[in-house]
């Protein structure tokens, strides 16, 4: 309300010389632009690891074709093995640093056979049961009951490695009970290399995980340990039994020893490894009581870790049905309209040599690289700042080597709309952001940061009443300006390089909500100052279960069982609006200025938002977001210059519109099953599929404008108009 207020008082003046009522007015401030930005570098969308399937057939025509109509340009190749805890072969062929063909591996930088595909393989020293990637499958080896699997950290987060003493990058594991226990001993099983000094913790608030600024953590009575042997150690924590629901091992000082043939690599010899966990009581005659549930599936008791060991072998190959799309397919298919694109390279689980060796393999191709952005989503890991950086600066060292001039960034958040916030330093500051920039400052290093990434998933998939629609443009302007006050310098570029209603898909992604939404994200973002906007998915996918059983897509299109295109959805209109109506797609710079309109829900709620941009040839556009999803409205455009000056459209003008009376979604029609009919079926089924009707087309027409045009926004649309502005007047 704050902003609202204060774009109230900047044109209450323009109101009282318009010499008409203030009502349904869209005002444009022309007196300094808010950003700048070029469509064809700023405009885009991403790619992810999707169905092979899907790989083979949306590349070709016309599914390939009507995708690139949508008019989105760059286009960022998503990375999306580091959620799932795996280690990502961009090349299948290449080298393993055992010579028993198992590891370390990396990638071959010379090309050969043609990369259509590339897979991720999973990490057999997992220590997280779960996290914002893998909800609902893999397991950690931690409590999986097998004394022969272990947990193992990360080594690139050792001294050998980073050059600083190993206490500023403890290691950690965390046990969650699921309830409070009555615990008083905990059973280490460790493997080499071990913890020789280490402390056992407990949580004092609700959740360290989600909640981690609500509570501290607390050494147990008898939890520190300082000679630690290696062996299966039993440590008595407290006297009594104590009720806790949280306990952390963080382990500051390892014993650096090698198992048994391993000596060659020092990988294998540094961090932290423990079989299984154990964690119980120990009564008076001395015998120990678990209270763990050890399995090797989602079900044995929880754990997390601070890091993974990349190390795996052949065997760990996961499904090949879904794969990440390879290079030179993605490179050669024409969906990156031979632009440069925004590639990733692995990092949290993964090595500074298969990365080097990714991007000598794209430069020996010859492909265009725009950006590198630097591992996935570093938050949904829990992995902590200092240890992301730590990574960054030597991944960053060795991708320099090959090309100095590469512009490298990150994290790649999660999509957040509030700061990061992680268990407190030494300093007390709890920053994620904040914490990632120090370390980068106190390394003399800022300058390995070229942009600041972050994805936009701003909705609860399972609440979206229409409502939070009102909520769009603060969200984004509000977490950009989180990111500047947390340290991200004001000329740093800001991408969002995945973006879309929320985490997951469902019937709202299918509705004239979504499309809505769409136009009032992009618009506020680049009205923010951002340099990179990507729409996620570029790619026609098949529909997929939703919450509360709404199948959606992430897509902007149905598509049948062969990946032909059905129906265009809400979002690809809109998307046609931004790209080819608003913009000017084969321009040069544009400029963006602020707008506001006065039309008001009576609580304070704009209904109508605008975007203002002054093409490269001197035509102005303005995206005109009504979202009233009942109501049409009529409004005159102002345009303001300096002192008690006021244009307005002038001559001929196009008008572009598309809404409600333009596309409605039909759900797809559900049922409910007490108990799955067919095994593995699903309890609640579609029994028909979801449709558009009217499903476009996007409207154009044109008027002679002069500068008290009133414009007709009808209800839950997007209206661009485009023309030239008339000679001011007072």
């Amino acid at each position: 309300m704050q902003k609202t207020s204060a774009y109230l008082a900047l044109f209450l003046g323009y109101f009282c010389l318009a010499g008409i009522s203030a009502a349904q007015v869209v005002h444009i401030d022309l007196s300094h632009p808010t950003n700048h930005f070029v469509p064809k570098e700023t405009l885009g969308a991403g790619v992810d690891r999707i169905a092979v399937e899907a790989i083979d057939k949306d590349l070709l025509q016309p599914t390939l074709e009507k995708t690139l109509s949508s008019g989105w340009q760059p286009v960022t190749y998503r990375q999306n093995t580091e959620l799932a805890i795996e280690a990502w072969h961009w090349n299948p062929q290449g080298t393993w640093s055992d010579a028993s063909g198992k590891g370390y591996f990396t990638g071959s930088p010379t090309p050969t056979e043609v990369l259509r595909y590339s897979y991720g393989y999973t990490l057999p020293r997992r220590g997280t049961t779960r996290n914002d990637g893998t909800d609902n499958v893999g397991f950690s080896r931690l409590t999986d009951g097998d004394l022969n699997s272990f947990w193992k950290s990360n080594p690139y987060l050792t001294q050998h490695f980073t050059g600083e003493t190993d206490a500023l990058h403890p290691q950690w594991v965390v046990i969650d009970l699921a309830q409070v226990q009555q615990v008083n001993s905990i059973r280490i099983a460790w493997e080499v290399p071990y913890a020789r000094h280490y402390v056992v913790q407990y949580w004092t608030g609700d959740d360290p995980i989600k909640a981690v600024t609500r509570g501290v953590w607390q050494t147990f009575p008898q939890g520190t340990v300082t000679e630690g042997n290696g062996k299966t150690e039993t440590i008595r924590l407290s006297g009594n039994p104590m009720s806790v629901r949280f306990l952390r091992i963080s382990m500051t000082e390892s014993s650096n020893t090698c198992g048994t043939n391993e000596a060659a690599d020092p990988r294998n010899c540094v961090g932290y490894a423990i079989r299984e966990l154990y964690l119980g009581t120990t009564t008076s005659d001395g015998e120990f009581h678990d209270i763990l549930r050890h399995t090797p599936d989602q079900e044995q008791t929880t754990t997390y870790c601070s890091s993974v060991d990349p190390w795996h072998q052949p065997s760990d190959l996961g499904s090949t049905k879904q794969a990440q799309m390879g290079f030179d397919l993605f490179f050669t298919s024409g969906v990156t309209r031979g632009l440069p694109a925004m590639v990733p390279v692995a990092m949290l689980y993964d090595t500074p040599d298969n990365a080097a060796a990714e991007i000598a393999y794209l430069k020996k191709r010859g492909y265009p690289i725009s950006y590198v952005e630097m591992g996935e989503e570093a938050d949904g890991q829990y992995m902590l700042p200092e240890d992301y950086a730590a990574l960054y600066l030597q991944w960053a060292t060795a991708i320099h080597r090959v090309d100095p001039a590469l512009k490298l960034g990150g994290p790649s958040f999660q999509g957040v709309n509030k700061d990061i916030e992680v268990w407190p330093d030494a300093n007390g500051k709890v920053s994620w952001t904040a914490r990632f920039v120090d370390y980068l400052k106190q390394h003399g290093r800022m300058n390995d940061l070229a942009f600041f990434s972050f994805e936009h998933y701003p909705y609860d998939p399972c609440r979206t009443p229409w409502g939070m629609l009102y909520d769009e443009p603060e969200l984004v302007s509000h977490i950009m300006e989180v990111w500047h006050e947390d340290g991200i310098p004001a000329e740093m570029p800001m991408f969002i390089t995945e973006g879309n209603l929320s985490s997951g898909a469902s019937e709202t992604y299918q509705d004239v909500f979504s499309g809505v939404w769409l136009a009032d994200y992009i618009g506020s973002f680049l009205n923010s100052g951002g340099k990179g906007v990507y729409f996620f998915h570029y790619l026609p996918l098949q529909m997929e279960p939703g919450c509360n059983s709404s199948p959606g897509t992430f897509g902007m299109f149905t598509i049948d069982a062969n990946y032909q295109i059905q129906q265009q959805l809400a979002q690809f209109f809109v998307a046609q609006l931004i790209n080819l109506e608003w913009v000017q797609p084969a321009g040069g710079e544009h400029l963006v200025f602020a707008a506001k309109g006065d039309v008001e829900d009576g609580a304070g709620h704009e209904l109508v938002t605008a975007y203002a941009v002054k093409h490269p040839d001197g035509t102005w556009a303005v995206m005109a977001v009504n979202r009233d999803q009942q109501n049409g409205h009529r409004v005159r455009i102002a345009f303001h210059g300096l002192a008690d000056k006021e244009s307005g459209f002038a001559g001929p003008v196009e008008i572009s519109t598309f809404g409600s009376a333009q596309y409605q979604w039909h759900p797809a029609q559900t049922r409910f099953m007490a108990h799955a009919e067919t095994g593995g079926e699903r309890t609640i089924v579609a029994t028909s599929k979801g449709w558009a009707d009217p499903d476009g087309p996007i409207i154009h027409t044109k008027l002679n404008a002069e500068k008290d045009t009133m414009y007709d926004l009808p209800a839950a649309s997007v209206v661009v108009i485009r023309g030239k502005i008339g000679s001011t007047k007072k």
